[in-house]
């Protein structure tokens, strides 16, 4: 059971905006997700929501096996190996997980630290996932907004970021809104969160 600090500094403020569409009989399918400190958070306080937590780290894979042996959570399904670089057609997915039958798909803390395939992937596969009326897709991180980083923690973050992969950095938000657009999404809400973090909603 892995635990990362910036994990337990965000979970309230991201469980917070999940509540509003994460309603009774929902499911939320999670793309990268972690240790499994969020899948655990959320699980807990939104028990009549059906969770499908996916990851392409081993290590991870393994923590997140270890929080549902801790808590036995019974809305939380086994965590899936998904690389979200690949074609969505590729995925192994279980039978109500399957095209157009999620309600939500979540993503915490990803599209400044992967490949540009993957962040392409994330919206493609939201695309295919998601209801085709209905449903979001809802990010979490720091992020570029129209071609200005701020403050300088961020920038100077954005920048170790490039220089260890050059596919790495804060995403500008109207990229990603341009992204949302070509997969049938669009940007409904851009919401600031603390320590310079915004949470992006994408919808149908």
């Amino acid at each position: 059971m892995l635990r990362a600090p910036a994990a337990e500094s965000n979970k309230d403020v991201i469980l917070e905006v999940l509540r509003r569409f994460a309603t009774s009989g929902k499911k939320v399918f999670e793309i990268a997700s972690g240790a499994g400190q969020h899948t655990a958070h959320f699980a807990a306080a939104l028990k009549d929501v059906v969770f499908q937590p996916t990851e392409v780290d081993s290590r991870s894979i393994h923590s997140i096996v270890g929080y549902l042996d801790h808590f036995q959570f019974k809305n939380v399904r086994i965590p899936l190996f998904i690389d979200v670089a690949k074609s969505f057609d590729q995925w192994a997915l279980p039978a109500d997980f399957g095209p157009h039958m999620v309600d939500i798909v979540l993503n915490i803390n990803m599209l400044h630290i992967c490949s540009t395939a993957a962040v392409y992937g994330l919206f493609q596969s939201a695309d295919q996932l998601l209801h085709e009326s209905s449903g979001i897709l809802m990010t979490y991180g720091p992020y570029c907004v129209d071609g200005h980083i701020s403050p300088q923690s961020n920038m100077a973050f954005h920048t170790n970021l490039k220089y260890q992969n050059s596919e790495y950095g804060l995403k500008d938000i109207k990229y990603l809104e341009r992204l949302a657009n070509r997969n049938n999404l669009r940007l409904a809400e851009k919401i600031l969160a603390p320590k310079n973090n915004f949470i992006l909603i994408f919808s149908r």
